[in-house]
C-alpha cells in the first residue's frame, strides 16, 4: 500500500504526459520558474528532482507570477503553456514556449502571448476529432477581477488562436460559487467517442474547491447549448479540502484511468498546504467518469507489475 501524496508540498496544479515509454510531470516553482520531471512510472514521479527548462525576463509581461504551466506534443514538437504577468494580476496572459530540440527537458524559446482578449490563466490545448486544434482557457468575463469563466477558441497553430473566444461556463451553480464565483483549470477528457472538460470550481485558498464536468452533448465545441454541467464529480470530505486543478494519465499497461490532483491538508484558507495526489478512478454505465472520493492511500503496484 502506498500513501499520497506524491509531490510533498507546498505543489499544485499537476500535468503530466506520456510519451516513449517515459511519464513527464511540468510544474512552476515558486511561481517563478518552469521544471520537468521525468519518470518511467507516474508513481515516481516525486523521486526526480526534474530539470529547470525556463526561466523568466527579470522585467516584461512574463516576468512574474509564473502559474500552471502545461507540457504539449503537437506536430512532433513540445510546447509549454503558461500563465503569468508582469507584477500586476489584472496583466495575467497565457503565454507559449516551443522546443529547441526533441527533448521536453531541454531548452525552450517563448512563442509569445496567446490573444486571449483579456485577463487568462490555466489554459491548455486539445486536438479534436476532426484535427482542428482547440485551446480552453479561463477568463474574466470583462476588465474587473470578480468572476472567472470558461472560454474556448480555434487555434491555426500551437501559438496562435485563429478566432474570439467563446464562453462554454460561467460558475452559475452554489458549489462554483464559494467566496468567489470561479470555473479555471479545464482538462480535457475523452473516452469512447465521449468528449468531457473537467475544471475547477469555487476559490482555490479555501476548503471548497472542487471539480466540476462539462460534457459535450452536441456538435459544435464554439457553441455553449452543446455543453452539459454536472457537479461537483469530485470534492472535499473529512481527510482532504480544496481538491481540485487535475490532470489525466493512463497506467503504464495502459489499462487504469488515473486523475492527479491538488488537495488542501488544512481547512483554513491558504495555497501553502496544497499537495499533489494520484488515485485510481472508473466509468459508469453511461460512459461518464466516476472519480469516486479522494483517499489518502494508493492501491499495490499492481499496474506496475501488468506494464
Amino acid at each position: 500500500m502506498l500513501i499520497n501524496p506524491l509531490i510533498a508540498g507546498p505543489a499544485a496544479d499537476p500535468w503530466m504526459i506520456f510519451h516513449d515509454g517515459a511519464y513527464y510531470f511540468c510544474e512552476s516553482r515558486k511561481s517563478r520558474t518552469i521544471h520537468v520531471r521525468k519518470a518511467k512510472h507516474f508513481l515516481d514521479i516525486g523521486q526526480d528532482n526534474g530539470v529547470q527548462v525556463w526561466a523568466p525576463p527579470q522585467r516584461g509581461m512574463n516576468s512574474r507570477s509564473i502559474w500552471a504551466p502545461e507540457l504539449h506534443f503537437i506536430d512532433g514538437r513540445w510546447f509549454i503553456y503558461y500563465a503569468a504577468d508582469n507584477g500586476k494580476n489584472a496583466n495575467h496572459r497565457m503565454w507559449v514556449l516551443e522546443s529547441r530540440t526533441s527533448d521536453p527537458q531541454g531548452e525552450y524559446i517563448c512563442r509569445g502571448c496567446l490573444e486571449t482578449d483579456g485577463w487568462a490563466i490555466d489554459g491548455t490545448p486539445f486536438l479534436a476529432d476532426d484535427g482542428q486544434l482547440y485551446f480552453i482557457w479561463s477568463g474574466w468575463p470583462g476588465k474587473v477581477d470578480g468572476k472567472q469563466n470558461l472560454y474556448i477558441a480555434p487555434m491555426s497553430n500551437p501559438y496562435t488562436l485563429s478566432s474570439k473566444r467563446v464562453l462554454i461556463s460561467e460558475p452559475t451553480e452554489s458549489w462554483e460559487r464559494f467566496e468567489m464565483a470561479i470555473n479555471e483549470g479545464p482538462q480535457v477528457l475523452r473516452r469512447d467517442g465521449k468528449l468531457f472538460i473537467i475544471y475547477s470550481a469555487s476559490a482555490s485558498w479555501t476548503m471548497h474547491y472542487c471539480l466540476g464536468m462539462l460534457e459535450l452533448t452536441g456538435s459544435n465545441l464554439l457553441d455553449a447549448t452543446s455543453w452539459k454541467k454536472v457537479g461537483p464529480v469530485f470534492e472535499k470530505n473529512e481527510l482532504f479540502w480544496g481538491v481540485g486543478h487535475c490532470s489525466f494519465v493512463k497506467s503504464p499497461c495502459q489499462m487504469e484511468d488515473w486523475i492527479l490532483f491538488h488537495a488542501k491538508t488544512d481547512k483554513s484558507d491558504g495555497w501553502l498546504d496544497r499537495r499533489v495526489h494520484a488515485q485510481r478512478f472508473e466509468w459508469d454505465l453511461n460512459g461518464r467518469p466516476n472519480f469516486g472520493r479522494p483517499t489518502g492511500f494508493l492501491p499495490a503496484r499492481a499496474d506496475k507489475m501488468a506494464a
